[in-house]
């Protein structure tokens, strides 16, 4: 039998790339975002190889969006792989679980993998080196199950949103269902410079990929699957058109190779052609997304029954000696994982939790890796290098390169100002963060920083303004309670008063009979 045809065809998101290509070698611009350097090699080029169970993993309560979970176990207890450490908290919340066998040793504060190097609550794991599951339990025939049991199975996986936005994937499951979507968006074009974790998941576990697809097609009822790839990942693409052959309503789109392509918003219209207003969802729209790493970890849990305990990431940087993609236990240590990677050339400029772009810059090595950790790159001085900020030049590089459509140079102006309703006016709370602006900057003015902070300071003005509409309305309470609890004394006292006059009168009343009867007697 004749070996399928392997080379990618082209369908019409191929030709709108092609098309892409040929307007930016013509100079003629671009309609939003940038073009950074990749970066991707030579870790993309390494298969995944897994990190060996490390002898302490520090799991952290909160890997999520949403309440902290809430933990279940002790000090001193010993745990199987796959056990529930930490229950969900509320409906947006998650539960975390045990990545390896061994005792719990310690639950309290560590260094959280964050720029602020506060501290998070976690439970410190000592591996007993057996590595022993917990008996799981899969759904035998998830496609005749109801969608609930699929989503309260990939709840209590504690399985979020592994593209770096960790919202608990059940609740967008559910979401799903509620809102009547009609098209699922897998979204693995991977756009940030230095990851390349999705790229090698689809090119090595596409299967997987397009099982999870369809499990989560039928969890949220949607009619159709649509997975985006940026076409600079020709192995990727190949490898998921051969796993979606034959699986009905899943296609695999090819769209150009543009940061971010990656935002949900910029891949629904580069898919779909529909474009999400501002102060709506997705959902509202008919469109849900979920990254393909995601997917993956669905099919895992509904499938296998097992839950997240371990992910695919990257590795890279040139301040390392072998770049490569990882599958970690959630909880190794950053430093655990170098020294696995084989160590550092030298000591690096920088150490990221994510991507260059959106990514966040790690205090230390000693910080565990988390469920939305794509990547930790260890960045040199030439990589990071960065002229000082100079003044606006107003050339108008960054609104055009905006991929929501703001002006940058506007926003900052206003915020430099102190006028940060104006800044608001024109958007700020629409910006996604993505760096394109900063990039592009000549004048190399921290944009995203600038706009970062104002959300901050507009959030901290607005949790002041909560508290003082919560002490103004317990004020006004007590004030109505005094003013109730003195009318209430009042209207008892003249009660009282008025019942003491009224048997007053009616003891009066009742005296006169007795007075005229011993008046009128005989002597």
């Amino acid at each position: 039998m004749a070996e399928p045809d392997q080379r990618v065809t082209a369908t019409d998101s191929d030709i709108m790339g092609i098309f892409d290509k040929i307007f930016r070698q013509l100079g003629r611009g671009e309609p939003w975002g940038v073009h950074p350097d990749e970066h991707k090699r030579p870790a993309s080029e390494a298969p995944i190889r897994t990190l060996p169970v490390p002898p302490l993993l520090y799991i952290p309560f909160s890997q999520h969006v949403g309440a902290a979970a809430e933990p279940i176990v002790h000090v001193g207890q010993k745990v199987l792989k796959g056990e529930c450490l930490a229950v969900a908290k509320g409906t947006i919340s998650a539960p975390v679980h045990a990545s390896t066998s061994g005792e719990i040793i310690a639950i309290g504060p560590i260094t959280a993998p964050h720029p602020s190097g506060l501290e998070i609550m976690a439970i410190t794991l000592r591996s007993d080196m057996e590595d022993r599951w917990l008996p799981l339990e899969a759904i035998v025939d998830p496609l005749a199950a109801a969608p609930e049991v699929l989503a309260r199975q990939v709840a209590d996986a504690g399985i979020v949103g592994l593209g770096g936005a960790t919202f608990p994937a059940s609740v967008k499951l559910g979401l799903g269902r509620r809102s009547g979507i009609k098209t699922l968006i897998l979204n693995g074009s991977e756009c940030e410079p230095y990851l390349s974790c999705d790229d090698r998941l689809m090119r090595e576990r596409a299967d997987g990929v397009i099982r999870g697809a369809v499990l989560m097609r039928h969890a949220t009822g949607a009619r159709e699957v649509r997975i985006g790839i940026e076409d600079n990942k020709p192995e990727a693409i190949v490898a998921m058109r051969a796993a979606a052959a034959g699986v009905a309503d899943v296609s695999i789109c090819v769209v150009p190779a543009r940061y971010p392509m990656g935002s949900d918003r910029q891949l629904i219209i580069e898919l779909t052609g529909i474009e999400v207003p501002a102060e709506a969802r997705a959902a509202d729209v008919g469109v849900l997304v979920h990254n393909v790493g995601t997917a993956h970890a669905i099919h895992q849990a509904i499938d296998l029954g097992r839950p997240l305990v371990s992910r695919v990431m990257t590795l890279n940087g040139a301040a390392l000696r072998q770049p490569g993609n990882y599958e970690v236990l959630i909880g190794t240590v950053v430093d655990d994982l170098i020294a696995f990677s084989g160590g550092m050339r030298n000591t690096p400029a920088r150490l990221v939790m994510g991507g260059p772009m959106m990514g966040q810059v790690l205090p230390s090595p000693l910080v565990p890796v988390v469920k939305g950790c794509s990547g930790i790159l260890a960045l040199s001085a030439e990589e990071v290098a960065q002229g000082e900020p100079g003044p606006c030049i107003r050339c108008g590089s960054c609104t055009k390169a905006c991929p929501v459509g703001l002006l940058p140079l506007e926003m900052n102006a206003r915020i430099a100002a102190g006028a940060l309703d104006g800044a608001v006016g024109l958007g700020l709370h629409d910006c996604i963060g993505c760096g394109c602006c900063a990039y592009v900057c000549p004048s190399h003015i921290p944009l995203v920083q600038a706009f970062n902070h104002a959300k901050g300071e507009l959030a901290a003005q607005a949790r002041i303004r909560q508290r003082n509409e919560a002490t103004r309305k317990l004020a006004q309470a007590r004030t109505e309670r005094l003013e109730r609890e003195a009318r209430e004394k009042a209207e008892a006292a003249a009660r009282r008063a008025a019942e003491r006059k009224a048997q007053k009168a009616r003891d009066a009343a009742s005296a006169a009979p007795e007075q005229a009867n011993s008046e009128g007697a005989p002597a």
